[in-house]
């Protein structure tokens, strides 16, 4: 019988059996409903299975047989390099990358050496639209030692303009730039960013990067972190940097005349993870083992391991209830950390608001500093590796991964893809937009915060707004757009029965309600229908009476006299009579309210459906 090991070295008492795991789940499943008393313990495998947006099923429990037939992942340092590009960490642990956008570029100055001095060893700048003008390079790293410090430029619109620019300092400092420096993003990322204009079509942009590049010892970014801002899955993203890096590859050995291992040496990888921990891990443990695979089949077998800068996804990040956001960047950047990335770059937690301030930039940068030096995760190169459960995930997201790179092969490569009818674009509204958003829409995937537990009366920091002509397709958009415009009218909670009664599910309502911008008012305990009519005349007293009245209490009171006090409410002005349940013979009849919430609704659909009815 093949023993679970619940216990490192664990004897007799501290191993258990894979029945005894599943009777013990079962148990627990049962009392919460989820299995009834006469189904098979081994049905929690698939009630506990959950499925990602790529289709992958993510088993509860890892265990040996499951990496029954998977590639083998070698050891850190050494091809496929799945356990990490090098045998162990730095000292520092990771580079902590700082993001800089500021158009000002005093301030941008400013926070540039207060990073550098507090905790961060490389900055990441963004030129052009949404950030700093080239021009102002020479201002912004005026008091920056750029030998020491790592600067990574980022100008989709002017790539060689950028880099000719700073090239121009370091010759006029007469310095060679530091180990780790990156002169621009590869053209067809670039240009996927949904710039217009397509710079990759450009014969003479590649081949002056690439010799910018070699003259100074620096490298270019292949990102593909803007496929997860575009709402593409991880799949999607995986695909993405291996068809950019093969054209690079085809464009840098064919009409440049590099090797393969000249060509790859030039490259780093962009990836973004976020607050889905073991995603994350896996998808860079799977990134390498796919460049890998990439080099080899390029005749470059003993190519070096890929370089991955890992940052947190702006996606993710929500504009109410923002100090969550900071929550959300520590367990990515965990993510990149035990995952392997060589740079990591946490967004600021107001990146949502507009040009993150001095708070946000150091929790930000302080949040890699907590990780590497006191909870000490860069002390051991792939913790996670060995794991059952990680090694089948990494290898899922790596067959997804390469599907994803056979397509956008198909379609001509990363360039024609762009265009491509049915291409990547299409893939990933078809394929990732609609499923995520459906996911938040009935809160399936919740949205602390915003769809979930939201402040509807808090006061949001300010700060200064970012011209960007486009941004992420966040997660919580939908929510936060209904915020953004609150309902004038609150939504009258009828409550039925003492608080102990119908708290439960007047919380529920409450909460889905202040979703959507729509506040709340309560009758309180109550013990009659007369309670509920009269507190429902008073709440009409200090303003307009609200329309639409939202049932809240037990099936038993709605069984009772739940249908008698719709009807007396609707006789006292009531126009518009939602249920906190669902109407049934065992509750209320479902023709005699108007509309129900419950967990797995629609939650969008409900919440426009309710700001109407409050408008009539």
């Amino acid at each position: 019988m093949e023993h679970l090991s619940l216990l490192a070295g664990g004897d007799e008492h501290t191993r258990a059996t894979r029945e005894q795991w599943e009777k013990a789940a079962a148990d627990v499943l049962r009392k919460a409903g989820r299995l009834k008393d006469d189904d098979p313990d081994d049905l929690v495998w698939s009630r506990l299975t959950r499925t990602t947006l790529d289709g992958i099923d993510v088993l509860p429990l890892g265990l040996r047989e499951h990496l029954d037939g998977l590639a083998p992942t070698g050891e850190p340092g050494e091809a496929p390099y799945t356990r990490g590009s090098a045998l162990s960490r730095p000292d520092q642990g990771w580079d902590v990358r700082v993001h800089l956008a500021d158009p000002d570029a005093k301030q941008a100055a400013a926070d540039a050496l207060t990073d550098l001095e507090n905790g961060a060893t490389s900055l990441w700048l963004r030129l052009g639209r949404g950030g700093l003008a080239v021009a102002d390079l020479p201002t912004v790293l005026e008091k920056v030692y750029v030998d020491l410090a790592p600067v990574v430029l980022d100008c989709p619109r002017d790539p060689v303009g950028a880099a000719e620019a700073f090239a121009a300092i370091l010759a006029e400092r007469e310095v060679a730039p530091a180990p780790g420096t990156v002169l621009a993003v590869d053209p067809w990322s670039a240009a996927a960013n949904g710039f217009s204009g397509h710079p990759h079509r450009d014969d003479d942009v590649l081949p002056r990067l690439v010799e910018l590049a070699r003259e100074h010892g620096a490298r270019i970014t292949i990102d593909a972190s803007w496929v997860h801002e575009a709402g593409g899955h991880d799949a999607h993203e995986l695909g993405w940097s291996l068809a950019a890096g093969a054209a690079f590859l085809r464009r840098a050995t064919g009409d440049l005349g590099l090797s393969v291992p000249e060509a790859a040496d030039l490259l780093e990888f962009r990836y973004a993870v976020t607050d889905e921990q073991f995603l994350s891990i896996a998808k860079l443990r799977a990134a390498r083992r796919l460049w890998a695979r990439v080099l080899e089949l390029s005749g470059a077998p003993d190519a070096p391991g890929q370089v991955q800068h890992a940052v947190t996804g702006r996606a993710m990040l929500t504009k109410y209830d923002p100090w969550v956001n900071m929550l959300r960047g520590t367990v990515a950047a965990f993510a990149a950390g035990v995952g392997g990335a060589a740079s990591v770059t946490v967004m600021p937690f107001d990146t949502a608001l507009g040009v993150p301030d001095a708070l946000g930039r150091r929790v930000a940068r302080n949040t890699s500093s907590l990780l590497i030096h006191e909870a000490h995760v860069a002390r051991v190169t792939d913790p996670a590796g060995g794991s059952y459960a990680v090694e089948k995930l990494t290898d899922d997201l790596a067959r997804r991964g390469w599907e994803e790179l056979q397509k956008l092969e198909a379609d001509g490569g990363a360039e024609a893809a762009l265009d491509q009818p049915g291409g990547l674009y299409d893939r990933i509204k078809d394929e990732a937009m609609q499923p995520r958003r459906r996911q938040v829409a009935t809160r399936k995937r919740a949205v602390t915060g915003v769809s979930e537990f939201p402040n509807l009366h808090e006061e949001l920091p300010e700060r200064r707004p970012v011209e960007e002509g486009h941004g992420p397709d966040r997660y919580a958009l939908d929510f936060e757009t209904l915020r953004d415009d609150p309902a004038s009218t609150p939504v009258f909670l009828a409550t039925m029965g003492p608080v102990a009664q119908h708290t439960a599910r007047a919380t529920f309502a409450a909460n889905l309600l202040a979703a959507g911008g729509v506040d709340t008012v309560s009758a309180g305990p109550t013990t009659t229908a007369e309670d509920v009519v009269s507190a429902f005349r008073q709440s009409g007293d200090t303003g307009p009476a609200t329309p639409v009245v939202c049932l809240c209490g037990t099936d038993t009171a709605y069984a009772e006299w739940g249908a008698d006090l719709v009807a007396e409410l609707r006789e006292a002005g009531a126009s518009h009579v939602v249920l906190a349940g669902k109407p049934g013979e065992k509750t209320v009849p479902e023709d005699t309210v108007d509309s129900h919430c419950a967990v797995g609704i629609d939650a969008l659909a409900f919440l426009h459906a309710v700001r109407e009815e409050l408008t009539r």
